[in-house]
């Protein structure tokens, strides 16, 4: 049976470091708004809690499940949308950079704990250490964050879709220096060439959602959050990217269906030459 065309909600939203009642009112109202306008999915940015690298961390980061993800289960579930979120993950005196994935009826259906992340990051959160997808009714969903999407990482994601994902949704957190010149400097074609080999060589669509604002603290302080949101469809097709800007806030939907897979396991090598990869 074919998988039915949903909408995704991309939810470019401020995140203000250290602002945990403000970035989730932010989020729920983001959700609204994706709920409103038709979408069944909206995907948040990283660690919208309290920001990327925001040293408020220590002090405000909840477990999962816990107080934030409350937050936003009960918004997923009086608005009937699956929510895609990164949070700062609290385990024991460890802290993560995690992803939820979140059902309509409010469920915690999964976490996916970042896994390629920055030097300047990891004197803060600890290296997740897992990877899995999750079998909804339009579509089999992995999650990653950022930098697990790095063509230097992509080992990452191709793990994913070997899987099974057809979709692979990652909060985002995108940096510029405070100087950036988008005119001179168009942001983000390392992320279209990454999302390109991906949806190319598995027929998946990529959604990553990234903040935008001023990063007001931390290893980062001063560099701004910019946006450009991207969305990717089967074979390498661009189907969105939001505008650049730390004041670039908006949500916009995207069109995606699932596309069938019809290798799996040691299918793949031979499929994936035939397609031009030489990895492993």
């Amino acid at each position: 049976m074919p998988y039915p065309t949903i909408t995704i909600g991309m939810g470019q939203m401020l995140v203000k470091g250290g602002d945990l009642e403000g970035n989730l009112r932010r989020a729920r109202r983001m959700i609204e708004d994706a709920a409103q306008t038709g979408c069944r999915v909206i995907v948040l940015p990283e660690c919208l809690d309290v920001g990327w690298t925001d040293p408020s961390a220590r002090e405000l980061a909840q477990p999962i499940p816990g107080p934030t993800t409350s937050v936003l289960a009960d918004a997923a579930k009086e608005n009937e949308i699956y929510v895609v979120a990164g949070l700062t993950e609290r385990a024991g005196q460890r802290l993560y950079n995690s992803a939820v994935l979140i059902d309509p009826q409010g469920d915690l259906l999964h976490v996916h704990r970042k896994i390629n992340e920055l030097n300047v990051a990891q004197g803060l959160y600890s290296i997740g250490d897992r990877l899995g997808v999750v079998s909804t009714p339009f579509g089999v969903v992995g999650l990653s964050i950022c930098a697990d999407n790095f063509t230097s990482s992509l080992a990452i994601g191709h793990v994913l879709c070997r899987m099974g994902a057809h979709f692979i949704f990652s909060p985002s957190c995108w940096v510029v220096e405070a100087t950036h010149d988008q005119q001179r400097e168009p942001y983000g074609s390392h992320w279209r060439e990454s999302h390109r080999q991906l949806t190319a060589y598995y027929g998946i669509t990529m959604v990553s959602v990234s903040s935008v604002g001023r990063i007001s603290a931390g290893p980062w302080q001063r560099r701004k959050a910019i946006g450009c949101s991207l969305a990717m469809g089967p074979g390498g097709v661009p189907l969105v990217q939001a505008p650049y800007g730390e004041e670039a806030e908006g949500l916009f939907p995207v069109r995606a269906t699932a596309v069938e897979r019809t290798v799996a396991g040691t299918e793949y090598a031979p499929y994936l030459k035939a397609k031009g990869y030489n990895g492993p």
